[in-house]
């Protein structure tokens, strides 16, 4: 397949990103073909390696935000990175953290960590569409961190959480749905 051929394919198909596995599937090739082929449209800059294994057409500008809601799902963007886009978190983590169901995993993209947190079914919900990714509502992205807190996985630096942002009549009514110790660890911020 010609370069200019496999790039209309690629922006046909307008994909934030595209795995090895699914450049495999795009052009035919070999395990072993494809690792040169993809080194060379890396080095012409026609394809731009945005992580291990991950890559993106030089045409696409497309947010980091994006590719990794893409990436391994279900997700919602949560915990500190969502309280940050609202306003509520005074800094900017350097980590993009995401809520799933599946396994904690960690990745890579373009120079920034992007981390999904494990968390239970039962307490996969409170999100929103926007941006074209889910994000939590900033209640539940707080609750989330409270919880992962309360288990003793992450701590909460209360002086960077502007507090009075927060609906205290959601936060009460959505922490109904966390664990008692959750819930005991919210009434220590809160009061």
């Amino acid at each position: 397949m010609k370069t200019i051929e496999f790039i209309k394919v690629l922006e046909r198909l307008n994909k934030p990103f595209y795995t090895i596995s699914d450049i495999e599937k795009i052009t035919g090739l070999s395990r072993g073909s494809l690792y040169v082929t993809l080194k060379r449209l890396v080095d012409k800059e026609v394809l731009e390696r945005i992580g291990t294994g991950i890559y993106r057409v030089f045409t696409v500008a497309s947010s980091i935000e994006k590719a990794a809601s893409s990436l391994y799902m279900p997700n919602y963007l949560s915990f500190e990175s969502a309280l940050s886009q609202y306003g509520i978190l005074t800094l900017i983590p350097y980590t993009l953290t995401f809520a799933t169901t599946r396994k904690t995993r960690r990745y890579t993209i373009e120079g920034r960590d992007v981390e999904f947190r494990q968390l239970k079914k039962d307490l996969f919900w409170g999100y929103e569409i926007k941006g074209g990714i889910y994000i939590a509502k900033p209640e539940k992205a707080f609750l989330d961190l409270v919880y992962f807190a309360s288990r003793g996985k992450t701590s909460i630096d209360l002086d960077e959480v502007n507090l009075a942002k927060f609906s205290k009549s959601n936060l009460r009514k959505f922490s109904k749905k966390f664990p008692e110790y959750t819930k005991r660890y919210l009434d220590e911020i809160l009061a």
